[in-house]
């Protein structure tokens, strides 16, 4: 039996086994000594959609999770609310470590966690990809700095055939409150709809 990428469903959950092992054995860079936990990804790895945030926090380091700090049980309410489960998504970071004081990654962090992250593109596949925030969103698209996340968010974008969203991190949802007419939060409740109608078009 062969999975949606092509490869053999045997062959691709030993290759998901190796990548998780090179990545709890990664010394790349600075943030491997600091680690309680590589936060490697939680979810389905044969979804059609796949979710990419910027790091782990400290709730995540601690429990080798994405997205269970504050930000991320937002981001679950936010699925919820929109009718989309989160055991029927993946989602992983550009990074797979915690960066000191939740700080955004270095160049060389991303880099060093740039083939991992790819690995897990094409092994899972998915037809959509939304990035949380300006990190990934710049790190998956090469975004210029006239491209800030609030001009591009909610807007649909090809990247290698993928269909790629941006959208609002939750924990920058966090610092913004409102749910005025035009507010992140009512942004975010738009684009998540649009992607959910997408995923469902194609699963």
């Amino acid at each position: 039996m062969t999975s949606k990428s092509g490869i053999p469903l045997g062959r691709r959950d030993e290759a998901w086994e190796r990548l998780v092992l090179a990545a709890q054995r990664c010394g790349k860079c600075p943030l491997a000594p600091g680690r309680k936990n590589v936060v490697f990804g939680d979810g389905d790895r044969s979804t059609r959609l796949l979710f990419i945030g910027e790091a782990p926090g400290a709730e995540e380091d601690e429990q080798g999770i994405p997205f269970v700090g504050k930000a991320g049980q937002l981001l679950t309410r936010i699925l919820e609310a929109a009718g989309i489960d989160r055991k029927d998504i993946y989602i992983t970071n550009v990074v797979k470590c915690r960066p000191p004081g939740n700080r955004v990654p270095s160049i060389e962090e991303m880099h060093s966690c740039e083939d991992i992250l790819k690995s897990q593109v094409a092994l899972i596949n998915p037809s959509i990809i939304v990035c949380l925030g300006a990190t990934p969103t710049k790190w998956i698209l090469k975004t210029g700095p006239g491209e800030s996340i609030s001009k591009i968010r909610g807007k649909w974008f090809d990247w290698k055939g993928i269909r790629v969203m941006p959208m609002f991190h939750p924990s920058f949802l966090l610092r913004n409150q409102s749910k005025k007419k035009g507010s992140p939060r009512e942004l975010t409740w738009i684009d998540i709809q649009e992607v959910r109608d997408r995923w469902l078009e194609c699963r």
